[in-house]
């Protein structure tokens, strides 16, 4: 269960205000909610839907960002073809050799 101090010379009010925050961040206030009046089925199988596309989003985001962040930092990348090429070279003046 969060805390709240109240400091020295604050308002009543605003130590409420951060109690509230905490609350809101981790979940308490919405599980009130939710256990307050009585959820169908269908209520609850469209909550975990949501809940899960929310997820589902914010994996496929921060998969993106890393997508985004290693191809900037790679040089330009070399076609296969061009890798054979140039090891064919260098057999072929390893052979001569």
């Amino acid at each position: 269960m969060p805390e709240v101090e109240v400091n020295k010379g604050e308002s009543v009010d605003r130590a409420l205000k951060r109690l509230k925050n905490k609350l809101e961040a981790e979940g308490i206030m919405d599980e009130m909610r939710r256990l307050r009046a009585f959820e169908t089925p269908f209520q609850r199988y469209r909550r975990k839907q949501r809940t899960a596309a929310k997820k589902s989003r914010m994996r496929f985001r921060a998969n993106l960002q890393v997508f985004k962040r290693s191809n900037t930092t790679k040089e330009e990348e070399v076609s296969p073809e061009e890798t054979t090429a140039a090891v064919k070279e260098t057999v072929e003046s390893a052979a001569t050799e």
